[in-house]
């Protein structure tokens, strides 16, 4: 079988074909136009691998969409492809309307003219997964229940609102045309490969060079955070075991305020590569709040757990802990993209 993927050169989209390689026999087609965020060399042993196709295509273009499903008639689609940094959606909101909005529209489309020419066991065993993230359900306040599969949807943010558009619409061509379509929303997630322009890699390579490690507001922002594994593992599952309609919500229930990952960040490299200069946390830095930044986003993963027979494997300190290795014996990889296309300054200010 084919497994037609976008987003496959992302973060978490790359940690799904290198899972997909590795645990099953299909081909991985993966769409992919190679914007700032995408990474070839986080593909791996993958890149080589004679099972993948990189198709370097935009999702928002339809002839090229149809061209992908007419030549490799896929027998489930898994769509990863989105912008997702909040700060940026605030700089520039457009690119999040258009990629997220109107790409998954596109796609949708591609993928309904394709599985409208299935017949038989291909149609019934089509899929068209849909990732999605948890802030399309709004802010938590500090021991409020986390989010489920039944909670609203109430986006704060251009990025957050763009992805829930895109939720509505997987549902609606499900709905409406009875497509197989199903969505899952993850909470944040971290590990090797991540564009430092997230909390994490941001913070730890800020803190090996010195640099000041800007906080937002007084740190007490909570999110839920999930190893990138462990996720590309709940993908997977859901890929062949989810059901249309449904969704599914993946969290590792390991919450931990800003303040807190930043300060574990500063004491992992304190033990890994101490710096003369003194402890780390001399340079947190406390800055001006995210415009609408939600206070808390929380996950409760039960549902999926038991639907996909799914746990997270990572604890956050081995987790973090091995992370930061990552990114200590990767240097290669990171430092071009420090120099050359984001040194870490602020953005959505």
């Amino acid at each position: 079988m084919t497994i037609l993927l976008t987003g496959g050169m992302g973060f978490i989209g790359s940690a799904v074909v290198r899972r997909l390689l590795a645990t099953t026999d299909e081909t991985v087609v993966n769409v992919d136009c190679l914007t700032y965020a995408a990474s070839p060399e986080s593909l791996g042993k993958a890149a080589q691998d004679r099972r993948h196709i990189h198709i370097a295509a935009d999702i928002c273009d339809a002839e090229a969409m149809r061209t992908a499903f007419a030549t490799w008639q896929p027998s489930r689609v898994m769509h990863l492809a989105a912008e997702s940094h909040v700060d940026r959606s605030i700089d520039g909101p457009a690119a999040f309307i258009r990629t997220n909005v109107l790409g998954t529209q596109v796609l949708l489309e591609a993928a309904r003219a394709h599985w409208n020419g299935l017949t038989g066991a291909a149609r019934e065993a089509f899929r068209f997964h849909h990732v999605s993230t948890d802030e399309v359900f709004g802010a938590l306040d500090h021991g409020a229940p986390p989010f489920d599969e039944h909670t609203p949807y109430d986006p704060r943010s251009p990025y957050s609102a763009s992805k829930a558009a895109s939720d509505h619409l997987v549902r609606a061509w499900q709905h409406t045309y009875g497509m197989p379509n199903f969505v899952s929303n993850t909470t944040n997630n971290y590990g090797p490969w991540q564009f430092p322009e997230k909390l994490i890699p941001l913070v730890t390579l800020n803190a090996l060079e010195g640099k000041t490690l800007p906080v937002y507001g007084d740190g007490s922002n909570v999110r839920d955070w999930l190893h990138v594994d462990d996720h590309a593992e709940a993908l997977v599952l859901a890929l062949f075991r989810g059901e249309p309609g449904a969704t599914y919500c993946i969290g590792p229930r390991q919450e931990r305020s800003n303040l807190q990952v930043v300060r574990a960040i500063c004491a992992t490299l304190d033990r890994l590569r101490p710096d003369p200069a003194g402890a780390r946390e001399r340079l947190i830095t406390f800055v001006r709040d995210r415009p609408g930044h939600d206070l808390r986003y929380a996950m409760d993963p039960k549902g999926a757990e038991a639907a996909l027979g799914w746990h997270a494997k990572h604890d956050f300190e081995s987790g973090l802990d091995a992370t930061i290795r990552w990114y200590l014996d990767n240097e290669a990889w990171w430092r071009p993209i420090r120099d050359k296309r984001y040194a870490g300054q602020r953005l959505g200010g």
